[in-house]
């Protein structure tokens, strides 16, 4: 991975990750600046590695795939023919700009869409698969990705709410 898509997700995981803590900073005004600079820290190393992941994952979902889908065709290479470059990333970066709430989900999840299809050519050419395979490839892999991110999320958040609760008087 080149110095420029790493700090091209480094980014995109700061913006997707101010994306999600402001509106709680708006909503609680008494985080304290620690937690604040902690929990933007963490969503970037977060957000940062599920897109860095996100080829990986595809390149996985298509290992998985090609048995069945073309069964006579060569295995994939052991290593990874998918890979961010900087022309793939920089639309993620754009989308990650867009995750602010207000600026609009939809206008984010159309984004996110379109680098999944950037992504799909690359895949298709690298795997052999055709590119409406590889496009579901990538976003099973997204979807996949975003479910487990949102999943360890919401326990973590459950965890937390559940540490704050006094205990009941018995």
């Amino acid at each position: 991975m080149s110095t420029t898509v790493a700090v091209l997700l480094v980014l995109a995981g700061l913006s997707e990750s101010a994306g999600r803590v402001l509106p709680l900073v708006a909503r609680r005004l008494k985080l304290s600046p620690q937690l604040v600079a902690g929990l933007m820290v963490t969503g970037t190393v977060v957000e940062g590695t599920v897109m860095a992941l996100w080829p990986l994952a595809a390149w996985t979902v298509a290992d998985l795939v090609q048995p069945v889908v073309a069964p006579d065709a060569a295995p994939l290479p052991s290593t990874t023919g998918l890979a961010w470059t900087p022309a793939l990333v920089a639309p993620l970066l754009l989308a990650a700009v867009l995750a602010f709430p207000l600026l609009g989900p939809f206008l984010h999840i159309l984004l996110v869409a379109g680098v999944g299809a950037g992504l799909a050519g690359p895949l298709a050419a690298a795997s052999g698969l055709g590119w409406w395979t590889a496009a579901g490839c990538i976003a099973v892999a997204g979807v996949g990705l975003a479910a487990t991110v949102e999943v360890v999320r919401r326990l973590i958040a459950r965890i937390i709410a559940g540490a704050r609760e006094p205990e009941a008087i018995v």
